[in-house]
């Protein structure tokens, strides 16, 4: 039987890591937190070495720029909650590769679709709960950008696509947790009443 899956969208800042972190610690079972990010340059290695440091060292994590469904495969182990931070990352990380490949739209989104199906499958044999967190980024502007508009359109597809197959989806807006689909597992009460337990 499979866990529930859990999809955490919101815009940068937004508190959406904070929230999954919290939500996956109030599991109370094994957690493997998957990060996507990669070092690019020393600022970026700073925040990797910063959230590393503010999750709790009795979690697992493993480093999956790509092919995180077959690494998740191998390291998987006895964890019940994985969390996934974050799709916007690892469609980046896929677009980046492919482009070098002149792929299309269509091929960049089919190859991130079959990712993240993988990645479901992984938690589903395991039995594990799986939450994800992802860039909302339909309420800006268009991109002036070819390969922004790219991202912008993969990157929704792909979480219209984890919403239809998600338990609970819960928007963050201003380190505020709005639920929109399913049942707030953490029950409403920090979201209302302390918003600054979610700042990251």
């Amino acid at each position: 039987m499979r866990g529930s899956i859990i999809l955490i969208l919101g815009g940068a800042r937004s508190g959406k890591s904070a929230y999954a972190q919290r939500l996956a610690e109030a599991h109370g079972q094994p957690v493997l937190f998957v990060a996507t990010a990669t070092a690019g340059d020393e600022e970026m290695a700073e925040r990797i070495a910063r959230h590393r440091a503010q999750r709790p060292p009795h979690w697992r994590t493993l480093e999956a720029p790509r092919s995180v469904g077959c690494a998740l495969r191998e390291a998987i182990g006895e964890a019940r909650v994985v969390v996934v931070d974050c799709v916007g990352l690892l469609v980046s990380n896929l677009m980046m590769e492919m482009e070098k490949e002149s792929a299309s739209v269509d091929q960049i989104e089919a190859r991130v679709l079959h990712e993240l199906e993988t990645i479901i499958d992984v938690c589903a044999q395991q039995g594990a709960t799986l939450i994800w967190v992802s860039n909302e980024v339909g309420m800006g502007m268009v991109p002036l950008y070819r390969t922004g508009r790219f991202f912008r359109d993969v990157l929704g597809r792909a979480n219209q696509w984890l919403a239809a197959r998600a338990d609970q989806v819960v928007l963050m807006v201003a380190g505020i947790p709005v639920t929109i689909k399913g049942n707030d597992q953490l029950g409403g009460k920090m979201a209302s009443r302390d918003p600054s337990a979610f700042l990251a």
